[in-house]
């Protein structure tokens, strides 16, 4: 999981207080150094590493997943929850927000899943948003140009992290329809409107933009971080496999975040620009 910032290093401390042994796969060596150190601090455990990776190189994903399983043993929970809200392109020449949002998670769990299925009952969270609601997938747009949306003005750009974040839903609904039988279910949710670092790459003006919203729908890293550690540590939820949650509850979706055959292409194509098939 990313845990150098935001909801992610708010359940990162929280997983490490519990005893869990915590893998924080960062881009960036000095923040993801300076979150290890403290969520050791703060948590009193030693059980907490650092790990690079950089979801906009399908490379590094690669290059993650191969060390991953050379030096940890087991895998019994995965927590896919970057994101991005910004323009521009991968080093793989994918829309970036296409990339970081959901490809780099797609692939990377696809290279986990068997760790992930060697062990007891294991699962994987992905954290979406409620923007998924104002979402769509453009299939041409993702075979002429390897992303979600064109354009690079505020609303377009907004427009394109809604696609990406109807991505996670669907993937996490196919994901769940190939794991059955195993012992290893999955989740999908919004954390809900948090003071995080989001944004930060992108535009001044964005920024400022995107005030009134979280002013309006503010919520601390603590609470943001409470539905992610439902999905991962509740009990008995594992017949919702595949569901979205929201304040700890599981909550319907519109018919095309539940789309079958548009969860079916969604994963092939994936597969395909991440050289899978």
């Amino acid at each position: 999981m990313r845990g150098n910032t935001g909801i992610g290093k708010a359940t990162a401390l929280e997983l490490a207080r519990r005893g869990a042994r915590v893998v924080l796969a960062c881009r960036s060596r000095p923040r993801a150094e300076a979150a290890v150190n403290d969520i050791k601090e703060k948590s009193g455990s030693s059980e907490v590493v650092y790990r690079q990776l950089d979801l906009a190189s399908l490379e590094s994903v690669r290059s993650f997943a191969e060390n991953f399983l050379k030096t940890e043993p087991r895998l019994d929970l995965l927590i896919n929850n970057a994101g991005l809200l910004m323009g521009g392109r991968t080093e793989d020449g994918l829309g970036m927000m296409f990339g970081v949002n959901h490809l780099g998670h797609f692939l990377l769990t696809n290279l986990l899943l068997e760790r992930l299925k060697e062990g007891g009952a294991a699962r994987i969270v992905n954290v979406a948003s409620l923007g998924h609601r104002f979402g769509s997938i453009d299939f041409d747009c993702l075979s002429a140009h390897k992303e979600l949306g064109r354009g690079s003005s505020t609303f377009g750009l907004m427009k394109i992290y809604s696609h990406s974040k109807l991505c996670n839903v669907l993937f996490t609904h196919e994901l769940a329809k190939r794991l059955q039988g195993t012992n290893v279910t999955c989740y999908s949710l919004h954390p809900g409107t948090i003071n995080t670092e989001l944004s930060r790459n992108t535009s001044r003006v964005l920024r400022v933009l995107l005030l009134p919203i979280t002013a309006l729908f503010f919520r601390g890293v603590e609470a943001g971080s409470q539905t992610t550690l439902h999905c991962a540590l509740q009990e008995d939820i594992e017949r919702h496999s595949g569901r979205y949650f929201s304040d700890c509850a599981v909550q319907e979706v519109d018919a095309k975040a539940r789309d079958d055959a548009v969860a079916r292409k969604l994963w092939e194509v994936s597969e395909t620009l991440c050289g899978l098939r």
